[in-house]
């Protein structure tokens, strides 16, 4: 599935085992072999994006004995993907991610835009093609990310502190937001301050 943005819970009518794989959205294109944006709010089977190639796979891992044994055909699969395709050029939103991971989603899509030398408007208009989402989304969303690693680092004074430094202007909206991207109340995983 493509990029979400928000916390997902799935329901399965009985109980299974699942893994997934993820990959860095503006790296993404050269493993799928299309831009993400493609994928946005549908789940697609390999076999769609790949074909019997997928098939094939799919099978592999469905007969794997361990996890272990999955990494390595998925491992082994995408390293064949991987050599048989060019690197591709830097993109504008590859260029772009760098700068967000850079000042870990700190940064105004302004600031952003300045920073790649190109308007707002075609920031917005390539993160849309190759994403599926505004680069001001994919900015919170890095953001919250750091936020989560200086979390359970417990490398923070408070989380006013925390959020203040990583540009929430106050704890509701810190709150909102941490409720939206974790699927859980900010309070359930940490003491009251």
């Amino acid at each position: 599935m493509g990029l979400t943005t928000q916390v997902e819970v799935l329901q399965f009518a009985k109980a299974r085992s699942v893994w997934g794989i993820r990959l860095y959205s503006e790296s993404a294109r050269t493993i799928l072999k299309s831009p993400i944006s493609t994928l946005t709010a549908n789940r697609v089977f390999l076999e769609d994006l790949w074909g019997q190639e997928a098939l094939d796979w799919v099978e592999k891992l469905l007969i794997a004995q361990s996890v272990q044994e999955r990494i390595e055909i998925v491992e082994q699969q995408f390293g064949q993907i991987l050599a048989t395709n060019e690197a591709p050029a830097p993109t504008l939103v590859y260029q772009s991610m760098q700068y967000i991971y850079e000042v870990k989603g700190n940064l105004s899509v302004t600031d952003l835009a300045d920073k790649v030398n190109f308007s707002e408007r075609h920031l917005r208009r390539a993160f849309e093609l190759e994403l599926g989402l505004s680069p001001k989304e994919m900015l919170g969303i890095v953001r919250f990310q750091s936020v989560l690693e200086e979390l359970y680092s417990g490398d923070y004074f408070s989380l006013t502190d925390l959020a203040l430094q990583h540009g929430y202007y106050d704890q509701s909206h810190f709150a909102g937001v941490f409720k939206r991207y974790y699927g859980l109340p900010l309070k359930r995983l940490t003491k009251q301050e």
